[in-house]
């Protein structure tokens, strides 16, 4: 069996990854050797970066050291990221409203840009699709959570689901999807939107603001 070489320009040793991964959990070479069944002189020459290993006795380290085989090529440290310390309190009203007639969206803690996740408070006035027009669609996914009322959800896909409060659905936001008042009161839901897109809350509200001029969906 060959040796599996470490040789990829840029990438962390495998002794420099090996040491790391021993150290984060306080473990000695003599400890590792007899989890994993390798000799403590074959340790100490790959963490000094003298040996390399056979897929089989990499399989067996692994398994000493309780992490996956990639974990062993990943640099120190690579999953760490840093602590932004962001934080927002949203207070009753606060936001960015956009009004339509067929829903009213308030769109929460304004104050932080490029969020991952975009959370709205919805008030849902549309009773058809007729009322309503076209599908909504954006890329991301998003999860909309039934505080009062009835909510009919449509989408391109499936039949409508209908939720009562308390309910909740996920869906991909890409797939055409629409959310109606289904019920006699007034419907409001928590609408939460992910998606990669560093401004994804501004293309969100430009895109409801079309709607609201009369603009065509994408």
């Amino acid at each position: 069996m060959h040796e599996v070489a470490d040789l990829s320009p840029g990438r962390p040793s495998l002794g420099e990854s090996v040491r790391a991964a021993r150290q984060a959990q306080g473990l000695t070479l003599k400890e590792v050797s007899a989890r994993s069944g390798l000799a403590v002189s074959t340790l100490s020459k790959v963490e000094n970066g003298q040996m390399s290993l056979t897929y089989d006795k990499l399989l067996a380290l692994s398994e000493g050291l309780r992490v996956n085989v990639a974990k062993l090529f990943e640099a120190p440290g690579a999953a760490r990221r840093p602590v932004t310390a962001r934080r927002s309190v949203s207070r009753v009203g606060e936001g960015q409203r956009v009004r339509t007639d067929w829903y009213d969206y308030l769109y929460q803690f304004a104050d932080i840009a490029r969020k991952r996740m975009i959370p709205i408070l919805a008030e849902l006035h549309a009773r058809s699709l007729a009322e309503f027009g076209s599908l909504i669609r954006h890329t991301g996914e998003e999860y909309c959570h039934v505080l009062q009322g009835r909510v009919a959800v449509h989408t391109e896909f499936y039949a409508p689901d209908l939720l009562e409060p308390g309910d909740g659905i996920y869906l991909d936001s890409s797939m055409g999807h629409a959310y109606l008042n289904a019920g006699d009161g007034p419907a409001r839901a928590v609408v939460v939107c992910s998606g990669i897109d560093p401004e994804l809350d501004a293309a969100l509200i430009a895109l409801l603001s079309g709607r609201r001029r009369g603009a065509s969906e994408p």
